[in-house]
């Protein structure tokens, strides 16, 4: 059985916007900063708690976000992301609900993988890049910083679930993503093209990662989040005080 992607494109419902694709028996979305009810640096739709925002903003908007694309937030699995490569898998019927009612902090994993429908799988950025991801054996959802592409986080992802197909969604630009040298050489061994000077195309990064790991499918939203003040909270841009958006995945 093929999980051939579909294109991306842009939705609407209750004042969000948000980015949408998928694959055959998955969805995947992308949300902006826009249609939620924080304010100064986090306006508006901030779904990251550990952020300075006030909880009950963040709670608010993580439910208005969940309604806004049809999941349950008390399905919505998330993990404490520290820019590394561990992935959790849930294959139980009742997920962690750190998503719908925030609090204690979750598992530490920068990857969220499932096989069962109806589990929504959430990872939260800011200038990082969500990956999805559909095989076999389930589906996964990415944090993809370089330090998570850099210690294999699509790698370790892509061999778990025997995946076949990607959609990478919106995230820094090699307009904006200026680098040090030893993030160029953490990528050296994909080839020439991933950088100019000092810029990193960590999108690229991403892109021939899911080639090396052999899935040969891959869609991106080729979009920057440092550019686009309007649609995304860029924590580079925005001097590290911003907000969160997300990238959700959940098989039908």
């Amino acid at each position: 059985m093929a999980f051939p992607t579909s294109g991306l494109h842009w939705r609407e419902r209750a004042g969000l916007k948000w980015l949408e694709g998928g694959f055959r028996g998955a969805r995947v979305c992308f949300t902006t900063r826009t249609g939620g009810v924080s304010g100064g640096p986090y306006t508006s739709l901030n779904l990251g708690i550990l952020t300075g925002d006030e909880r009950e903003s963040v709670r608010e908007n993580r439910h208005r976000a969940a309604a806004a694309v049809g999941l349950d937030p008390g399905r919505v699995a998330i993990g404490r992301q520290v820019h590394g490569a561990d992935l959790t898998f849930h294959g139980g019927d009742d997920p962690p609900t750190h998503f719908a009612e925030p609090g204690a902090p979750p598992e530490e994993a920068d990857g969220q993988l499932t096989d069962r429908a109806g589990v929504g799988l959430l990872v939260l950025v800011a200038d990082c890049f969500p990956v999805a991801m559909i095989g076999r054996g389930g589906l996964a959802m990415l944090h993809c910083g370089w330090r998570g592409l850099a210690a294999g986080i699509i790698e370790r992802a892509a061999a778990r679930i025997g995946a076949e197909s990607a959609v990478v969604g919106p995230g820094i630009g090699p307009c904006c993503f200026e680098v040090g040298p030893e993030v160029l050489e953490a990528f050296a061994h994909l080839g020439p093209g991933i950088s100019q000077g000092p810029m990193c195309d960590l999108e690229e990064v991403a892109r021939r990662s899911l080639t090396a790991a052999g899935v040969g499918d891959v869609v991106s939203a080729g979009i920057c989040t440092s550019c686009d003040r309007e649609q995304f909270f860029s924590h580079r841009r925005d001097g590290g005080v911003t907000g969160r958006q997300a990238g959700v995945a959940w098989l039908r």
